[in-house]
């Protein structure tokens, strides 16, 4: 079966995967979402990046998007795959919250509501689709945790109550 590579031609991330392919000799039927129209938004789509992004891939079943994991192996990719949705996704937003509501009133100073209001709409967005993930599975890269559910702790998650009670996280929760 030839590896079906899911992206737009002239995007970047699809230009690396398939680079990376030509590379390997991997042989991949190019299948065009066209991000001008809006396409990487539809149901269809969403359905296997939930985030509505390119480049995914679907290698015999096995569906993987993010281009840095691309390039890895299965197991490995799973964990850069969910390491990525972490640093792209998620940390951002939970800073900028966490800066407005916690680091900002800390130093005596005013928080800003506009930025508050936008870091928590993009957070909450993001959440919307960690659920649809988690939904599938039990964690970020599988049925296994990793580092990348690991640097969502100080935070909290949908699926808190797990990793918070690993022996680990109850070492270090007070202090490392």
């Amino acid at each position: 079966m030839v590896l079906k590579l899911y992206g737009m031609s002239i995007s970047t991330k699809t230009r690396s995967v398939a680079q990376i392919c030509k590379e390997k000799e991997i042989p991949y039927e190019l299948i065009t979402v066209d991000l001008r129209t809006g396409h990487q938004k539809l149901p269809a789509h969403l359905g296997i990046q939930p985030f509505g992004q390119v480049p995914v891939i679907d290698d015999d079943g096995f569906i993987l998007y993010e281009s840095r994991a691309i390039a890895h192996p299965k197991e490995l990719a799973l964990f850069e795959q969910a390491a990525s949705i972490e640093v792209t996704n998620f940390d951002p937003h939970a800073y900028g919250v966490a800066i407005e509501r916690v680091v900002k009133v800390r130093h005596g100073e005013q928080t800003d509501e506009a930025a508050l209001a936008k870091h928590l709409a993009a957070l909450n967005a993001k959440l919307d689709v960690y659920d649809v993930i988690l939904g599938k599975q039990k964690y970020l890269a599988g049925d296994y945790v990793t580092l990348a559910d690991f640097f969502h702790l100080p935070f909290g998650t949908m699926w808190w109550n797990d990793i918070s009670n690993r022996p680990s996280w109850l070492a270090v929760k007070n202090g490392a």
